[in-house]
């Protein structure tokens, strides 16, 4: 799905650079331009480097086994 249509950047592409290091908005911006262009898409990608690095409540849960 893409994220920026100004700069036709998908979701994939965010979530790669999110893997790869980038920790705001503007380091997303600086690698994929996604963000750059009208800015409209900035929160969806907030919202997805919230989603990324965010701690999980799953993560304190026992593991099963």
């Amino acid at each position: 799905m893409y994220v920026c249509m100004c700069f036709a950047v998908c979701d994939r592409t965010i979530r790669s650079c999110i893997a790869r290091g980038a920790r705001t908005v503007e380091e997303v911006g600086e690698i994929t331009e996604a963000g750059t262009g009208c800015g409209g898409c900035q929160g969806h990608i907030d919202t997805l480097l919230t989603a990324t690095l965010a701690p999980s409540v799953l993560d304190d849960l026992p593991a099963t086994g």
